[in-house]
């Protein structure tokens, strides 16, 4: 991969970071029927990767110019690979990837969060 990628983030740290009310954006790039068998226990912005046609010329409008920006999805592979989309059209962004998605969340940090 050429260009910037986004940094990886333990789910151990992006919990902290929420608790620590660091500022920072949740993109969830899963498709909405795996938000309703594991939504993720904070407020996220959520960016579909299959609906993209319908908010990729909008990005500029839904994510902040400020604070860190973290991606996640189920395993971590769609979310890096929206991380460096996002990195390519806007590189002054800090972009974080969530290791693992949501299922090292929910195996690491908050077992309530359904494993699929």
């Amino acid at each position: 991969m050429n260009g910037p990628t986004p940094k990886p983030l333990k789910a151990s740290e992006l919990n902290d970071w929420l608790n620590d009310n660091t500022d920072l954006t949740v993109v969830d790039v899963r498709e909405q029927q795996e938000l309703v068998i594991a939504p993720f226990p904070h407020p996220v912005k959520h960016l579909p990767l299959s609906d993209a046609e319908n908010w990729m010329e909008s990005i500029d409008d839904v994510l902040p110019n400020g604070g860190s920006i973290v991606v996640l999805c189920h395993a971590g592979v769609r979310s890096w690979n929206f991380g460096c989309w996002l990195l390519e059209n806007r590189p002054s962004l800090d972009v974080w990837n969530l290791e693992g998605g949501i299922d090292a969340w929910s195996v690491v940090v908050d077992p309530a969060v359904p494993r699929y």
